[in-house]
């Protein structure tokens, strides 16, 4: 039985009372999937997508069902790590003996036409995950931003390799190059550009790609499968749908995967990648949980703490690996900060992802309800403190933020990473408590400090930075800019993410050298100027 908060069953709408720009319809039936440049028709099994929107009718409020798509098979699967082999042809395929300037051009025209699909992205997004209209706009048009700057990068990282180096007689030319069949595994929570941030750079550096959406956030990219199909040559790009273990298994399996980019938990990611035979010949770029806090010192601003911990701890539900999800707050103001806290969290606006202004939007799906309750109930037996009023009241997919006070390390919420509107709060007297916390944690992604005595703002920078990768001072832990570097230590990454850390990390390091003599100058002279290298060339990308 759901827990009422009084009017939130409400919150949801009525088919006429959806705004008419906002309506999804009709039915999505994707019956088709990319494979070597072709878009195939499935004939089998589907699963259907409902959404975490409720829609009231006269029998109750029953979730808005957004339509369907496939669910492929081993072989299908395995059709499409075929054509992207095949597309690589161990490095000697059109995509990546192609120039890097002829790269980049197919991925302009893949952002061009991927601009031109904004408004049904941005629709299908807000159904999909329940993210509101503002957010999944700001999505795409981070993405497409993303995508941008990613061909800046790359120009700029071109530049500096278009020159010959001489070093003790030998002349060498030192460039990247591209690994070979990607795997792409992206999240739930930013379906769309948390996957482009690894499936454009590893496109771009001359790889090959087998992309599989995540579970919550499929039919988002049925429109962009025209694009992938006219921007690329046969292969580059493939799709592929359905469970996980049925469809990644058999082509982790294979062998035949040179790099895997997933965003998601670290179980996961350790059983795929220990599928493939020969792990020294993967190389893997992860993006995986944090458990990252806050420590709220004495000499804390606290108009500014709260502030920030609401934003960093519930923008789009508290649903971000960055998010803020634990506070270690000094003893002398953790009361105060609390009653901030709940009378913040009570002023945000709770509502339907289109309703204009909305903040706190329904959760992607019921079991995720479920899960924050679990922690709920546990915390509040072993002595913790619902906060705020109506904290952890339901309905359906809606979960009222969780203020938690008392919280103690024998609870759950003190260690998990809840990945939803539960905010602990610990009570320290030492500062030792909360490092002595980020030491032992199995994460070690980000941190926020708040506090405006900088010899304790200094004291704590020190041994953190050697914890985690990010120290945020009187600021929400966050992933952008995105030319900054994004990673973890510990179980929360491997590799880094930036937009040129990124072309780095789907690309090695190779050289053509000669020893220094005239006729091998020569010889280097006629490749370079009859243009008959993509890769041994000084040409200047503009």
């Amino acid at each position: 039985m759901d827990s009422m908060l009084p009017g939130l069953q409400t919150m949801y709408p009525t088919e006429s009372e959806i705004p008419e720009a906002y309506r999804f319809g009709p039915e999505v039936a994707q019956t088709e999937y990319l494979v070597n440049g072709q878009l195939r028709y499935w004939p089998g099994p589907y699963q259907r997508v409902v959404s975490p929107i409720f829609v009231r009718t006269a029998d109750g409020s029953t979730p808005k069902v957004l339509g369907s798509y496939p669910l492929l098979t081993e072989r299908e699967a395995l059709e499409s790590l075929v054509a992207a082999v095949t597309a690589y042809d161990d490095g000697r395929g059109t995509w990546p003996t192609m120039s890097v300037e002829e790269r980049i051009q197919r991925v302009e025209q893949f952002t061009q036409l991927m601009v031109e699909q904004r408004s049904t992205v941005v629709k299908t997004l807000m159904w999909e995950i329940g993210k509101s209209a503002a957010d999944s706009e700001k999505e795409f048009d981070r993405t497409v931003q993303y995508i941008r700057d990613t061909i800046d990068a790359l120009k700029e990282l071109d530049r500096a390799s278009s020159r010959f180096t001489i070093e003790e007689g030998i002349i060498g030319q030192i460039r990247r190059a591209p690994l070979g069949v990607v795997l792409c595994m992206g999240p739930y929570n930013y379906p769309l550009n948390e996957t482009f941030t690894t499936l454009i750079p590893a496109l771009i550096m001359g790889n090959t790609v087998v992309f599989k959406p995540p579970r919550l956030g499929v039919l988002l990219h049925r429109p962009l499968l025209e694009a992938f199909r006219t921007a690329f040559p046969a292969g580059v790009v493939n799709t592929v749908y359905g469970e996980g273990a049925r469809v990644i298994g058999p082509i982790m399996s294979s062998g035949e995967v040179h790099a895997l980019a997933f965003i998601g938990s670290s179980a996961v990611a350790n059983h795929i990648r220990r599928l493939h035979p020969k792990l020294n010949r993967l190389r893997c770029v992860l993006g995986l949980e944090a458990k990252n806090p806050a420590i709220v010192l004495r000499s804390a601003n606290l108009e500014t703490a709260v502030r920030e911990c609401v934003l960093g701890s519930l923008s789009y539900n508290g649903q971000r690996c960055t998010a803020l999800k634990i506070f270690f707050v000094h003893s002398q103001v953790v009361e105060q900060f609390t009653r901030m806290l709940s009378e913040a969290v009570a002023r945000l606006h709770f509502g339907m992802p289109w309703e204009k202004g909305v903040f706190l939007t329904p959760l992607p799906d019921v079991s995720r309800v479920q899960y924050l309750q679990g922690l709920v109930e546990d915390a509040t037996l072993l002595g913790a403190v619902i906060a705020n009023e109506h904290g952890g009241t339901t309905a359906g997919t809606l979960f009222y933020p969780a203020i938690l006070s008392n919280v103690t390390p024998e609870m759950r919420v003190h260690k998990e990473e809840q990945f939803g509107p539960v905010l602990p709060v610990v009570s320290y007297d030492v500062i030792e408590t909360p490092l002595r916390y980020i030491v032992e944690s199995d994460f070690g992604q980000q941190v926020s400090i708040f506090g405006e005595n900088a010899d304790e703002v200094a004291h704590l920078i020190d041994p953190l930075v050697n914890q985690v990768c990010r120290v945020n001072l009187n600021a929400q832990c966050q992933r952008g800019p995105d030319t900054f570097p994004f990673t973890g230590r510990k179980d929360s990454a491997e590799s880094t993410l930036s937009v040129s850390d990124a072309l780095r990390a789907f690309s090695i390091r190779s050289v053509v050298s000669t020893k220094a003599t005239p006729p091998n100058k020569e010889l280097l002279k006629t490749i370079v100027r009859e243009h008959k290298s993509s890769f041994l060339a000084t040409d200047y990308i503009l």
